[in-house]
């Protein structure tokens, strides 16, 4: 702080604002790069009814094919002819080996089929297409 005189006797103090504008400025930039930014998928997936679904018993690794054909592994887009280096190369990290599709109920079966062919030929030992459960 800073003292002014203005008469003799009297003072009057000041507070610097520059100071504390840095302050809230670097505890900004901190908490900024600190946080973590999780992307949610905004996929819009209609999965099929089955009655016979079973729970996975392990956390697999997630394939999701969209009505527009997208493919998504794990979250992140991958292309389809990338597909099996991508699924070797998780299942060769120690990741389970096994692979979940997630996929629309829209989807050409012939699509489906070259999915989880393409998943079978990185090494997964089980290749599961995840539905709903019917009820009734």
């Amino acid at each position: 702080m800073r003292y002014v005189r203005k008469r003799e006797g009297s003072t009057e103090t000041e507070i610097n604002m520059a100071p504390l504008i840095d302050m809230t400025f670097i505890l900004l930039i901190f908490f900024m790069v600190s946080s973590t930014f999780t992307r949610d998928m905004k996929i819009d997936i209609v999965r099929p009814v089955a009655s016979s679904v079973q729970r996975a018993q392990s956390d697999p690794i997630r394939v999701l094919l969209d009505r527009n054909g997208g493919l998504f592994l794990d979250g992140a887009p991958v292309k389809p002819w990338m597909l099996q280096s991508r699924v070797r190369e998780l299942i060769r990290s120690g990741a389970t080996k096994t692979v979940l599709v997630v996929t629309d109920k829209l989807v050409p079966a012939q699509k489906l089929i070259e999915v989880v062919d393409q998943c079978r030929l990185a090494g997964a030992e089980d290749v599961a297409v995840a539905a709903e459960k019917e009820f009734g």
